[in-house]
């Protein structure tokens, strides 16, 4: 009988553990969502430094460079945003808030939630220069 209620009681443990990691991992933190959308865009800089070389060349080679001259002003726009991001991001808060989802201060709550507006503002910002260059270049 000691046996069955041990092996029940493990098994309790056990769902109740995996459940509880299930919920946690099902919704993700406002801090987790924030570097979500870093995560998304950070891979296409190296796409933007791509495409900025290649208006470069249509640059010289057209009589008209204008829009192309145009479009790579708005990549390096991004392109320095992102780092200015990153840079303010990094600075507001450490490891722990980043990574291990330290509480967060009511100022530092409110520095989240601008971040968040302002890497939301990035995203459309990166996706725009580098929809608009590479219908430019096609």
């Amino acid at each position: 009988m000691k046996k069955y209620i041990l092996i029940v009681s493990a098994l309790f443990v056990t769902v109740l553990f995996s459940c509880k990691e299930s919920t946690k991992a099902e919704t993700p933190t406002q801090m987790q969502q924030v570097i979500a959308v870093h995560d998304e865009v950070m891979p296409k800089m190296g796409h933007i430094g791509k495409l900025i070389a290649q208006l470069e060349d249509k640059i010289e080679e057209t009589d008209t460079p204008e829009a192309y001259m145009q479009a790579r002003k708005d990549l390096r726009e991004a392109n320095i945003a992102m780092m200015d991001w990153m840079k303010t991001f990094g600075d507001s808060f450490d490891g722990e808030e980043i990574m291990k989802g330290k509480a967060l201060s009511e100022e530092k709550q409110n520095v989240l939630n601008q971040q968040e507006a302002a890497v939301k503002a990035l995203r459309d910002q990166i996706n725009t220069s580098i929809e608009n260059a590479e219908n430019l270049l096609n």
